[in-house]
């Protein structure tokens, strides 16, 4: 299976580079923006890829003609979302487009990544057929790009996600671990929020279930995510239990007392019933997913 990965700077994208390379019946092609900044290159081919230009989007997929297409790239920073929205459009939406006209006249399967901010938060946690009411542009534009994926797509998948965590070498941005994990080490005092829940995804997890889907050219929609429902306050606690931090550093907060540009959906975190029936996916307990994190920190650090 010939497999094409947009955005594999990224952490989900560097995940499926390390998946795929162990993988004897996948080629994988992994492609972003720039530079490839995967630290060993090899068992895998690099095709730099800016996926808001139409054309190189079709040159790469009538070039490689992959079996499946994975898209992992977007512009994921939701504060800068809403005031950025010509790029957030750029890169969430019109580029979806050119991906899905692009797989379609190749005969391509494509797998899209998204993500629970599409939801309001009133209740949680969600099934594949809620309805969906973005708080925030982000969301709005995440949503937008699932229309057109479910629309015009002949063959597709979307994979949606909650809160992702992980490491890897190159880091583009960081994420709510290693953020609560670096401020407590450095004696630094955070607010954090106990009105929002979600169910937080090792990024392993993610990119397996995204593995699942390309291997079964799974059809429709699927929750990937972690399995433990919890609060971002919760979340923290457990990293600093987990790496014994202080956590009388930990402040208190709501919602609106941190005052963030883009409205957030206070309740989300997914069920996972249909990818766990249909794929046979088994994500790892948040607790797992911190031991994996602090074994790769140490190898990293040895």
């Amino acid at each position: 299976m010939k497999v094409l990965v947009t955005g594999s700077n990224g952490l989900l994208g560097q995940k499926l580079t390390d998946l795929y390379r162990g993988l004897q019946d996948v080629q994988l092609i992994a492609t972003a923006r720039g530079a490839d900044r995967y630290p060993e290159q090899n068992g895998y081919s690099y095709v730099s890829l800016d996926i808001t230009d139409k054309n190189q989007v079709d040159e790469v997929i009538n070039t490689q003609r992959p079996d499946v297409v994975i898209n992992t790239a977007a512009m994921t920073n939701v504060d800068a979302c809403e005031s950025e929205r010509e790029a957030c459009d750029a890169l969430n939406v019109h580029a979806v487009e050119y991906l899905v006209e692009a797989c379609n006249r190749n005969k391509v399967h494509l797998v899209h990544v998204s993500t629970d901010f599409i939801f309001d938060g009133t209740h949680g946690p969600l099934r594949e057929d809620e309805k969906p009411a973005p708080l925030s542009y982000y969301g709005e534009s995440k949503w937008k790009a699932e229309q057109i994926v479910q629309n015009k797509c002949n063959s597709w998948a979307i994979a949606r996600t909650v809160l992702v965590f992980g490491i890897v070498s190159d880091m583009s941005r960081s994420n709510i671990v290693l953020w609560a994990k670096g401020a407590l080490e450095s004696g630094k005092s955070i607010n954090v929020v106990a009105d929002q829940f979600r169910t937080p995804t090792l990024a392993e997890d993610l990119a397996e279930g995204c593995h699942l889907i390309a291997q079964k050219r799974a059809q429709g929609i699927f929750n990937i995510s972690g399995k433990n429902f919890m609060s971002v306050y919760d979340l923290v606690v457990q990293v600093a239990d987990f790496w014994k931090l202080d956590k009388s550093l930990l402040n208190l907060s709501s919602s609106e007392g941190i005052k963030q540009p883009a409205k957030r959906p206070p309740i989300t975190g997914f069920i996972l019933d249909k990818a766990m029936n249909e794929l046979g996916y088994n994500p790892k307990s948040f607790q797992e997913g911190l031991k994996l994190l602090d074994s790769q920190l140490k190898l990293r650090n040895a």
